[in-house]
């Protein structure tokens, strides 16, 4: 079969490898029917170190199942299914607590020999723990906001639940990258009236007022701190939700959030050596929360809201590629051009 590989910084290739295969009665074989490039994706995209085994790639995808091992038991040959960018048993403690990316057998996309996504099939460990089953064929306009569960519906999701947005809570979302854009929408659902979406990419702020933004600011630094402290009365936003991961964003977060309030980070940190404000939120008695987003815990939760067609996140989608794309899908969305590339084998 077809698969994306990345052998350093730069270097994304599509190769021939040999197709997944049932190696654990657990297992499942899922043929890809979209998958997608991730912000995140960019990360080894700028920094990878070279390597000649190259690194399989794609963490998000939905697919058809087309072979389960004996032991499987929720899904089966057909279902169009969704997987979330982790796997995970669905038995473990952390599992039963809906913390499936603290799974103690489980793991990521790209290890574990279960592949990446963006390639023609996955071999999915612990299947019943970690697919969920759509009932919509593969066909279906519905598909592109399926893939967002895979990540970055959930992911926004989990930055607002874990900052407990609710009506009476004025949220700034720092990011204007596709999980941004879904942080905003999660706010919506939850109920924020007052929704702030730092960003300077007009048609993404644009998706952003469509998902219930009521204010964007583009400025940043002190000039974007200074611009929220204003909208709030000179107060700050109870939450902030930080989608970026680099540290100025973190920093503007810092300079936004009220007293007694609450930063929640899901944009993937990278600055690990960094201060994480051991001083700075203390006086002020803020909570900093956050994480990898346990995805699977929060696909049932957002499900039906896509299949009654009463929210669209696939609309973060703005370009679709083949697997022979992939390579151009990096640069379009390294270079700002797309805002999230779904990829089609």
């Amino acid at each position: 079969m077809r698969a994306t590989f990345m052998y350093g910084a730069g270097d994304v290739r599509v190769i021939d490898v040999p197709d997944p295969v049932i190696t654990e009665p657990t297992d499942a074989l899922v043929r890809v029917v979209l998958a997608c490039i991730c912000g995140s994706d960019l990360h080894p995209y700028h920094s990878m170190a070279r390597t000649p085994e190259g690194s399989s790639m794609g963490h998000e995808f939905v697919g058809v199942v087309e072979d389960t091992g004996r032991d499987v038991a929720t899904v089966r040959k057909g279902d169009l299914v969704i997987a979330p960018f982790a796997w995970s048993d669905g038995t473990c403690e952390f599992c039963r607590e809906g913390l499936q990316t603290s799974c103690r057998h489980g793991g990521f996309w790209n290890s574990g020999g279960s592949g990446g996504g963006q390639a023609e099939a996955v071999r999915v460990p612990f299947a019943d723990g970690t697919l969920v089953a759509a009932p919509v064929p593969e066909n279906s306009p519905l598909i592109p906001s399926l893939l967002t569960l895979s990540d970055v519906y959930g992911t926004g999701y989990h930055a607002a639940i874990k900052a407990n947005v609710n009506p009476a809570t004025t949220v700034t979302v720092i990011g204007d990258g596709a999980v941004g854009l879904m942080a905003v929408l999660s706010a919506k659902r939850l109920g924020a009236e007052r929704i702030i979406l730092m960003g300077r990419h007009t048609d993404r702020t644009d998706l952003g007022r469509e998902f219930g933004a009521t204010d964007v600011v583009a400025e940043r630094g002190d000039e974007g701190i200074a611009t929220v402290r204003e909208l709030t009365g000179g107060n700050g936003s109870h939450v902030v939700l930080e989608a970026v991961g680099h540290l100025p964003a973190y920093q503007q977060a810092i300079g936004v959030v009220r007293p007694g309030g609450v930063i929640s980070r899901v944009g993937v940190p990278q600055y690990q050596d960094a201060p994480v404000g051991i001083a700075s939120l203390f006086g002020p008695n803020i909570t900093l929360t956050g994480g990898p987003a346990p995805v699977r815990a929060y696909i049932e939760t957002l499900l039906p809201d896509i299949l009654d067609g009463r929210v669209e996140p696939g609309k973060v989608f703005d370009r679709e590629v083949g697997l022979d794309g992939v390579p151009d899908g990096y640069q379009a969305m390294d270079a700002r051009k797309a805002l999230k590339v779904a990829v089609r084998p």
